[in-house]
């Protein structure tokens, strides 16, 4: 019964065409990687959705890396997935003067400590969302 009642909602929400705030959205990379995933790629392009249907915000996208690699080499890694973020956004129409990047490469962890699990959450690009 529960799930009869829960797919009405589901259903809602699909019919919505997207995310109901993206601030702090996050879409993940392997180690070493820039490559967007497809579920990486359908989650940027469901933040487009968003950002159509709220013309008054703008986006910065955010690259991390895992604490592991030179300082240098990880900033430039970062630079690469938030702008391959970026790629996407623009490319669903979104104008390029609502997206920014920014890389923090390893010097700014959102996840404290050390091990795979970790590193993992740190590999990511992280929307943050700015009102005009």
């Amino acid at each position: 019964m529960k799930k009869v009642m829960f797919m009405p909602v589901l259903l809602a929400l699909a019919a919505c065409g997207g995310a109901s705030n993206i601030n702090e959205d996050k879409v993940f990379f392997a180690f070493d990687s820039a490559e967007l995933t497809s579920g990486a790629t359908n989650d940027l392009k469901s933040q487009a959705t968003y950002m159509k249907k709220n013309k008054d915000i703008n986006v910065v996208l955010e690259g991390h890396c895992d604490e592991r690699g030179s300082t240098e080499y990880n900033l430039a890694l970062g630079a690469l997935r938030a702008g391959n973020a970026a790629h996407v956004l623009l490319k669903e129409g979104i104008e390029p003067e609502r997206v920014h990047t920014i890389s923090y490469g390893k010097e700014n962890p959102q996840y404290p400590g050390t091990g795979e699990a970790i590193w993992a959450k740190n590999r990511n690009v992280t929307t943050k969302v700015k009102t005009k």
